[in-house]
């Protein structure tokens, strides 16, 4: 495993939501997160199903920003976003590759979603994540992110969602 000071050259990208590289690494996410969560989606009913999926689902039109992170081979390896949710804005879909985990592509991309907040004008970034996820967990709490209450969509649809804001 590599560590910060031994990391290849990484490059940061801002690229569009539907970059088809930003894309694959989210569909690795979501691979790993119905395995992570699988016994609690199969519990719910088709109603809660679709409601679960509306609530997770991201507007491209409302993403601020799309953040990509490439190795020195132009691997993607790390993706993150910032979109709108009600003047706030959201974190989604922070995804490091499971092979790359502990090498600091979480802490780039944190800092480069706060520059690119801080930029925007916004004065909080908050985020929804799964109790299931403790790695997030570490990588929030490492980079200022205080627990807040759960908010909606994810109060009525995800009640084991762990929420957290970032103050700027």
């Amino acid at each position: 495993m590599f560590r910060v000071n031994e990391l290849p050259a990484l490059t940061v990208e801002h690229v569009d939501w539907n970059d088809p590289r930003a894309e694959a690494l989210r569909h690795s996410m979501e691979v790993e997160m119905d395995a992570r969560y699988a016994d609690k989606q199969n519990a719910l009913s088709p109603a809660e199903q679709e409601e679960l999926e509306r609530s997770l689902a991201v507007d491209p039109g409302k993403v601020f920003v799309t953040v990509l992170v490439s190795d020195a081979d132009g691997v993607p390896v790390g993706h993150a976003a910032l979109k709108d949710l009600r003047g706030d804005w959201e974190m989604k879909r922070v995804i490091v590759d499971a092979s790359r985990r502990g090498a600091g592509i979480g802490a780039l991309l944190m800092t480069e979603l706060a520059k690119a907040a801080r930029a925007g004008g916004a004065r909080r970034i908050i985020l929804q994540t799964g109790d299931r996820q403790p790695e997030a967990v570490r990588l929030y709490e490492r980079s200022g992110y205080t627990p807040i209450p759960i908010y909606e969509p994810y109060a009525s649809t995800i009640p084991f969602s762990l929420c957290y804001e970032l103050v700027l």
